[in-house]
């Protein structure tokens, strides 16, 4: 790859919202630990466990996540266990509203009394670390129901390293960011704006007609140039595309962020196969949404509202883009094709070596550039698709292969994958879903529960 070609690029301001916290809006979550003031006696997670110096490490850990993700941290003074405490604790989340809230159970006893499932009821996104020592399904009654809670994250984990805390911390930050996003949606002649409810993200819907006449401002500049010329030499082969529509390519990036800028967006998508069907623009936006993706961006195929939606909750809780892709059932040997002629490059994440990729045309209409990015044979995948704001489908697969096209038509992308069900890959259900590098669902599954979106299979 060339170097630096697809580097994360400097945000614009208003680009850069969607990740700085403001004094007004603070990404923030307190911190508190549960166990009586006496030293315990008997029951879990024993006498011989040492409260101080797990409170010590994990307080040390936390902190560092908060460095980590841009959020204020502040501690409960003193641990909390009384009915009284517990009952001023949630008073307090209650009136300062943070985006979340950290509970460290320090014995056992602390769900068994009630004091855990009070506190994960206070409507504040909670986190509950129950560490090895904690929890035995002899007294599941008392966990369970509260881990199964809404806008609860509870992990049962050995890991004392607090690698589940700081997911949780993770999804806290991912709601936040995702409230304060906003994407362009170019379709009709209308302007309007809607929030995504329990989701938070907003789209800005515009008219169709703002890409083009964005475009024709768009000037052949060093920028535009250099871009293009990036890709031409980062390519493992250039077969289609000739100079002039590598230009055409790198002017469609620069009118999207100008788009974006102007309108105080983070993401884009536009009814693309409408404006080059009609001829109103040189070349399809392709590789302008193959350079967001890599940059941290959503750049979104066709004006498809639930795949902003997936491509923007994956960017912000996994820290790495999708493939938004047209599902193909192969009924011979029981699998799911995904093809597109957008996929970013940077589908290990935006700190990671890109995947080779060859420049190609547009299929459909066989003009412009598009990527065709080659899958690692045997990664493990997620699918993944928001069918509206509330819902959400899960899948788990395996690479097998790439396809070529030719020999087989369709989009340039073209991966084939071993799923884990339906039996009949027809009766799959969704379009558009994301395929994501990587096995997710549990972290999504998290993710839903925590903000009240419902889950179902694929």
């Amino acid at each position: 790859m060339a170097a630096g070609l697809l580097a994360p690029t400097m945000l614009t301001a208003a680009e850069g919202a969607a990740a700085n916290p403001e004094p007004d809006d603070p990404l923030d979550v307190r911190v508190v630990y549960a166990r009586p003031k006496e030293r315990q006696w008997l029951g879990w997670p024993g006498t011989f466990w040492d409260p101080e110096s797990f409170t010590g490490k994990s307080r040390a850990l936390v902190e560092g996540f908060g460095r980590q993700l841009g959020m204020k941290v502040s501690f409960e003074p003193a641990p909390i266990h009384e009915p009284a405490e517990v009952d001023a604790f949630v008073k307090k989340v209650k009136a300062e509203r943070p985006k979340g809230v950290i509970v460290f159970p320090l014995n056992a006893d602390e769900f068994i009394a009630g004091t855990i499932d009070k506190i994960a009821q206070s409507g504040i996104p909670t986190v509950i670390f129950c560490g090895l020592g904690m929890f035995h399904t002899g007294f599941a009654g008392s966990v369970v129901p509260t881990a199964r809670r809404q806008g609860v994250y509870l992990p049962s984990s050995s890991d004392f390293e607090l690698g589940p805390v700081r997911f949780g911390m993770k999804m806290i930050q991912a709601a936040y960011r995702l409230r304060r996003t906003k994407v362009a949606v170019l379709r009709g002649t209308e302007t309007a704006e809607q929030k995504m409810e329990p989701l938070g993200l907003t789209i800005r819907f515009l008219p169709r007609r703002r890409f083009p006449d964005t475009l024709k401002t768009i000037e052949e500049t060093p920028e535009v140039v250099a871009m293009a010329e990036q890709y031409a030499k980062a390519a493992k082969k250039v077969i289609e595309p000739t100079q002039a529509d590598l230009i055409n390519a790198a002017k469609n990036y620069f009118a999207s962020r100008k788009i974006m800028e102007e309108e105080g967006c983070q993401g884009i998508s536009m009814d693309c196969l409408g404006l080059v069907g009609n001829r109103e623009i040189p070349t399809p936006p392709c590789l302008s949404w193959t350079r967001l993706l890599d940059s941290g961006l959503s750049g979104t195929c066709e004006a498809d509202v639930n795949a902003v939606m997936s491509q923007e909750v994956c960017l912000k809780l996994l820290d790495k883009p999708g493939f938004i892709q047209d599902p193909v059932p192969e009924t011979e040997r029981g699998t799911l094709i995904g093809v597109h002629c957008v996929c970013a490059t940077k589908l290990n994440g935006w700190d990671k070596p890109a995947e080779p990729f060859l420049l190609r045309s547009h299929s459909e209409s066989n003009i412009g550039v598009a990527v065709q990015v080659l899958w690692r044979p045997g990664q493990e995948v997620t699918i993944m698709q928001m069918v509206g704001p509330e819902k959400m489908l899960l899948g788990k697969g395996r690479v097998l292969r790439n396809h070529d096209p030719p020999p087989a038509g369709g989009c340039r992308t073209s991966v084939e994958l071993e799923i884990d069900g339906p039996q009949d890959p027809c009766d799959t259900k969704g379009f558009h879903q994301l395929f994501i590098y990587g096995d997710h669902v549990r972290q999504f599954k998290a993710y839903a529960q925590m903000y009240g979106i419902t889950c179902e299979h694929i």
